[in-house]
């Protein structure tokens, strides 16, 4: 399933340098980071988030979880909630799952976390199970007009390395 047509065309019309990265099928930052052979920090992971009445897109390195606090605090609301696959079908008009890191596709509101420019290029959720998009954190930052706050939280996983083969 390459990454939808009108992800594409969004990014093209921006004029932004991007590469579709072809993988296996994965559900999680995490698998694909393993997947990819990659760090967990070059990867991005993406949330839909309800803040009071409004929805917004929440990206965080895959490293990182979200810290539901510092997140209230930095959009100045009063509630701050994950949204169900059921509202996240309905609201982004995506299938199950199937979220892309670019609000303003879905004219949303973005809120990045800091850690994510402690790398050049990142790896991003694009609407596709078996696709993603990289590009230059910058460029994805200044595309979404992204707000910028310090909310995430450690993680405690890290990418388990490949053990070598033992020797006969």
């Amino acid at each position: 399933m390459p990454i939808p047509k009108r992800v594409e065309a969004y990014l093209k019309k921006a004029n932004k340098k991007f590469d579709v990265v072809a993988h296996k099928t994965v559900f999680t930052a995490y698998d694909l980071a393993q997947t990819l052979k990659r760090g967990l920090q070059e990867i991005g992971k993406t949330l839909l988030v309800k803040a009071d009445k409004a929805y917004v897109l929440v990206v965080v390195p895959a490293s990182a979880r979200v810290d539901f606090k510092k997140l209230k605090k930095a959009l100045r609301a009063k509630n701050v909630a994950m949204v169900s696959e059921k509202v996240m079908v309905k609201v982004l008009k995506v299938k199950p799952g199937a979220l892309t890191a670019f609000g303003g596709l879905h004219k949303l509101e973005m809120i990045a976390d800091r850690g994510l420019s402690k790398t050049k290029e990142i790896i991003l959720q694009a609407g596709s199970f078996t696709d993603s998009v990289r590009m230059k954190v910058k460029d994805f930052l200044t595309l979404e007009q992204a707000k910028l706050a310090s909310i995430a939280g450690a993680a405690g996983y890290k990418v388990p390395k490949a053990k070598p083969a033992k020797r006969r």
